[in-house]
């Protein structure tokens, strides 16, 4: 039987998720559903992508029997409410990143699956891509020996995009693409929470960052240090050093098909998408919707290459970076 997904969402990244499903088997696949808060947004979607139903609402989504999971690809500030419909409503969710606006919304999230016994995880894609798994085995084999640091970096001029600048949107570098070297950092240290953040950032006028520096220090000595930007162009790559050599991941480190071992390259393409991608990559969310499809047929509520345990203390490694620079979210205080 195919996985029957239900879109929430017509908007970019939905577009990518549905082009990057055309590349797996459709036998194992299906969208069944696309939902938007316009019902004519979401018939031209489903339209342009050959999805056999289109709702005018998340509600109707949400009371569909005939969906096994949703894919939630609204804005970041709607992550916690919507999700929480799906949850409640007994629909296993994969929910873009970033899971929620802070650490006490993903707590609620969280919590919600457990007591509606449904499927969770945040759509950290990069966790799904062969590069990640070739790095976890590595890491397992100490290939590099005991791992003393690891810089993250990803920078990408955002600011002519309203919903990278904009407070009330969810906006900044941190809560878009530092959660991509952060999620790197606690995927080399096995999940181990920092004992130490050290952050420093500079804020656009609208109170959101723009760029941010941290550094993080763990157990045994080791150390992490991530940049993250959204007015320039980094570059893009993540190095684990161990005592007996180098892991690079070649960028861009949060979608990567480039991998450095000792020097040896190896690369893992990714197939061609049948229509224009809005990010880089796109075609890697087939990833992910495997990840779930695997975890769904074998009865787990979480995914252990993403843990809602991770996904939480990721979100307070982030409500303590914002703490430090000085982002305030209206989330914060509700």
């Amino acid at each position: 039987m195919a996985t029957r997904w239900g879109l929430c969402g017509a908007g970019k990244i939905s577009h990518d998720f549905s082009v990057a499903m055309k590349t797996l088997p459709p036998g194992d696949h299906q969208i069944a559903v696309i939902a938007s808060r316009s019902l004519e947004s979401a018939k031209e979607f489903a339209r342009k992508h050959g999805i056999p139903k289109a709702y005018g609402s998340y509600e109707e989504l949400a009371k569909d029997p005939d969906i096994d999971v949703v894919y939630l690809g609204v804005l970041h500030t709607e992550h916690w409410r919507v999700g929480l419909l799906f949850l409640n409503a007994g629909k296993n969710v994969l929910c873009e990143k970033p899971f929620a606006m802070n650490s006490r919304q993903v707590k609620e999230l969280v919590a919600a699956a457990k007591k509606n016994k449904v499927f969770l995880m945040e759509a950290i894609w990069s966790r799904c891509f062969p590069v990640h798994a070739e790095v976890r085995r590595l890491l397992g084999e100490e290939a590099v020996g005991e791992v003393k640091l690891v810089k993250a970096d990803f920078g990408s001029p955002q600011l002519h995009i309203p919903r990278s600048v904009k407070k009330e949107l969810g906006g900044g570098a941190l809560l878009d693409i530092g959660v991509y070297c952060l999620q790197f950092v606690l995927m080399a240290f096995n999940g181990e929470r920092p004992e130490s953040i050290q952050a420093t950032g500079v804020l656009l006028d609208s109170g959101v960052d723009e760029s941010i520096v941290v550094v993080m220090t763990f157990s045994r000595n080791r150390i992490a240090f991530c940049s993250f930007s959204i007015a320039a162009r980094l570059p893009n790559d993540a190095v684990i050093s161990g005592t007996e050599g180098l892991i690079k991941v070649l960028g861009p480190m949060h979608c990567p098909t480039t991998l450095v071992v000792k020097d040896v390259e190896t690369e893992y393409p990714l197939p061609e998408p049948c229509l224009p991608l809005n990010f880089t990559n796109s075609t890697g969310l087939r990833y992910e919707a495997e990840e779930v499809r695997q975890c769904l047929l074998q009865g787990l509520k979480e995914s252990p290459r993403m843990p809602l345990g991770e996904s939480v203390l990721l979100t307070e490694i982030m409500d303590e970076i914002r703490k430090q620079v000085g982002v305030v979210f209206c989330q914060d205080s509700q």
